[in-house]
């Protein structure tokens, strides 16, 4: 199981504002410190809790941030119309778009997916795989 996935970032304020855009809706909250942000997902009363949280902080060499080729996160949507709405908050707070919301030829029938990059270029997706949807085929 993954604990967690820690993205560089060159300027928190910036990249606060482009997660803002879809995490919340995601379930996540965040909590800001000098180290950077930290989004958790809620803990239910009793339980452990659920992973994996998601950082975003400066480089601890605390030299200059970039994004990893081939590095992807991906986070897990409702629906394809949360999908969709997320990938347009996440572009217009400053966002660029690497692949609008849609079905692609290589992944499952009712993989629906969109990819993002945040403003230091970490690559983002976004996804639902309902199979009570409508899939690629139908």
């Amino acid at each position: 199981m993954i604990g967690y996935v820690c993205v560089g970032s060159n300027d928190i304020p910036r990249a606060k504002r482009f997660y803002a855009a879809f995490l919340p809706a995601l379930g996540y909250s965040v909590k800001e410190g000098p180290e950077g942000l930290s989004y958790t997902l809620p803990v239910p009363e009793g339980q452990r809790p659920l992973l994996p949280d998601f950082y975003v902080k400066p480089p601890f060499d605390a030299q200059t941030a970039s994004a990893g080729n081939g590095a992807m996160v991906a986070f897990e949507a409702t629906n394809q119309a949360q999908v969709r709405s997320l990938h347009a908050a996440a572009l217009a707070a400053g966002g660029t778009d690497e692949g609008q919301p849609g079905f692609r030829a290589d992944y499952g029938p009712h993989f629906y997916v969109s990819y993002l990059r945040d403003p230091d270029g970490n690559k983002i997706a976004i996804y639902s795989s309902d199979p009570n949807e409508a899939g690629r085929d139908g």
